[in-house]
């Protein structure tokens, strides 16, 4: 059925909305595909569905096609599952909960392994009803802090997630591939540049981890990769150890006034102009080592301080500490934390001093330290001596203090050696489009999801995760395709295939285009007829433009010699053609 622009549900905008940060939100909004709610919470409109429901068609065919079968749970579930697996206090403030007349609490699901997991436990006992691969397409409600660029960061988005069920560890892989595979030709069906990246898995625990993120410079993530393969998200990526160094015959370490030096610049000045290297070369920071004061507080709100020492040319970079500490909350410690433990003499911190040999359970801090992997035994530091303006030189790292543990912290830069030798990492932006793990038996052990293996015997089922951002998706392709006056939809997932304008006042004009309508759908084609009778020609082209149907067709004044125009909005491409060629120039356009 042809749709009629006089009846449709569609109006558009002439202004940017005035919350709009990024393209796709601004468009979205403007052409009539969703409308705001609330902050991070979205209405969709019919056009807007269109869209979502092409995206979704791709998605149910990759994953019928790999062998998963659809079902759909709630998004309103109980505490206990969540409970049983800890995430209902490990999702922190990010969890919507709330309660029944009864007082029984309920959250609104951010991801459903728990319940998929109790799906299959209710109806499965046996190895032989697996492999199994289940999936829905539903929506998550995560309590963002500050949700942002639409339908980037919400608070409300739909997703596909898919949960494989295996009896070993074998097929658990095989399991893994298929899926990790259909994302592939998902993401090649919808015109989408991809990476694969090692990623952190969080919150959704296990062992194999992998982002699909679209390389962009508005993607929330940062992830480095190599010319020789190597990817990975920031949090996942881990640096290459250097070798120890003997500590036999290094000369012991020193303590030098250093007045005026809460800084990384301000010691090195000051050592190269009072303490100079005996081998000539310039004291840098990276002779340095810096120590920065960070608190935790853990699920049941306790509150500690760690100390972590790291290389001085280096920032500590707060997603990767994030997931070195997890599933505790992590900031920089405050003036009350320092004035709590006077010992911490800011600005002059270090591991090392007069009153104790280590910061750690034996020193007069009695606060944990950790150290950068690059601080291995033997290196040689400059760093506080945890007095008032006073600094060590030549402090050891094996010698003269040993850290309580090792943690990736740093920042990582350009230039970066790649963990597998494979060369040099640069930097890049990243928008994470589908993420893969494969879970293990974490969500099984904590359910009780057991089946016989061949020999009778009770074993733990092993498990994977695989997620999909519909709604992200469907904003990165808004992104992506787009010009000054509208979106400019690809083929496979645009509302319409061709959005036909009918311009003019002459009945022979809608008569014409009414005729024409009806041999495009005739042709298979989904029509969007814009057969509005007093709405001028100029607001008609500027509403097509902005929908961004990729194939327009205008019957203006050439309907009187015959001819209409069809339009390309993805190359620009006119073609004048007679009324009777419409139909194929049309399916020759679409091809193009």
């Amino acid at each position: 059925m042809v749709t009629r622009l006089s009846t449709y549900f569609l109006r558009t905008l002439r202004e940017d909305p005035s919350d709009a940060e990024v393209t796709s939100h601004r468009l979205l909004v403007r052409a009539g595909y969703i409308r705001r709610q609330a902050p991070g919470v979205f209405a969709w409109l019919p056009i807007g569905l269109r869209v979502k429901a092409k995206i979704e068609t791709i998605v149910r065919e990759e994953m019928a096609a790999a062998g998963a079968f659809e079902v759909h749970f709630p998004a309103l579930l109980p505490r206990e599952p969540y409970e049983a697996t800890g995430r209902w206090e490990e999702y922190g403030d990010a969890l919507f909960r709330l309660k029944d007349r009864k007082g029984a609490d309920y959250l609104l699901a951010p991801t459903h392994e728990e319940v998929f997991t109790l799906l299959v436990k209710d109806l499965y006992s046996s190895y032989k009803d697996l492999p199994l691969s289940i999936y829905q397409i539903q929506d998550k409600y995560r309590d963002e802090a500050r949700p942002r660029a639409g339908l980037l960061r919400g608070r409300e988005f739909t997703m596909k997630d898919a949960y494989s069920f295996d009896y070993t560890d074998a097929g658990l892989d095989a399991s893994y591939q298929s899926q990790r595979d259909a994302y592939e030709r998902i993401f090649a069906r919808l015109g989408l540049e991809y990476v694969i990246v090692h990623a952190d898995a969080g919150a959704m625990g296990g062992s194999r981890s992998e982002e699909f993120l679209h390389p962009t410079p508005i993607g929330e993530d940062t992830f480095v990769r190599s010319a020789g393969g190597y990817a990975a998200n920031v949090e996942a990526f881990t640096t290459v150890v250097p070798e120890a160094r003997p500590v036999d015959g290094l000369p012991e370490a020193i303590v030098h006034d250093t007045p005026d030096t809460p800084t990384i610049q301000t010691l090195v000045d000051l050592a190269n102009a009072e303490h100079p290297r005996e081998d000539g070369r310039p004291w840098t920071a990276a002779d340095t080592l810096k120590n920065v004061v960070l608190a935790l507080t853990d699920l049941e709100g306790n509150r500690s301080l760690v100390v972590v020492g790291l290389p001085g040319d280096r920032e500590v970079e707060m997603k990767r500490v994030e997931v070195a500490f997890a599933p505790a909350e992590v900031e920089a410690a405050t003036e009350e934390d320092f004035a709590k433990h006077p010992g911490l003499v800011k600005g002059y911190i270090g591991p090392w001093s007069p009153a104790g040999p280590v910061l750690g359970e034996e020193s007069s801090t009695g606060i944990r330290f950790v150290v950068d992997p690059r601080v291995v035994d033997g290196t040689e530091w400059i760093t506080g001596a945890n007095e008032q303006g006073r600094h060590v030189f030549g402090l050891v790292a094996g010698r003269d203090f040993t850290a309580d543990g090792v943690v990736e912290a740093a920042e990582v830069r350009v230039g970066d050696p790649a963990p597998d030798g494979s060369g040099p990492v640069e930097l890049a932006r990243g928008m994470e489009l589908g993420h893969v793990f494969q879970l293990g038996r974490k969500y099984a052990e904590s359910l009780g999801l057991k089946v016989l293996d061949e020999n009778g015997k009770l074993v733990t089922v092993t498990m994977g995760s695989y997620g999909i951002g519909i709604t992200r998706i469907l904003a990165t392709i808004a992104e992506l395709n787009n010009d000054e006056k509208g979106l400019i939809w690809p083929t496979q997932v645009a509302p319409f295939d061709v959005h036909l304008v009918a311009t003019g006042r002459e009945a022979a004009v809608f008569e014409t285009a009414g005729w024409i309508s009806d041999q495009l759908e005739a042709a298979g084609l989904d029509v969007l007829y814009d057969d509005r009778p007093k709405v001028s020609p100029g607001v008609k082209f500027g509403d097509a433009e902005l929908v961004g149907v990729p194939i327009i067709v205008i019957a203006g004044r050439g309907v009187a010699d015959g001819t209409v125009e069809v339009w390309d909005r993805r190359s620009g491409e006119r073609e004048t053609v007679t009324i009777a060629e419409v139909v194929d120039a049309v399916a020759r356009f679409r091809l193009s």
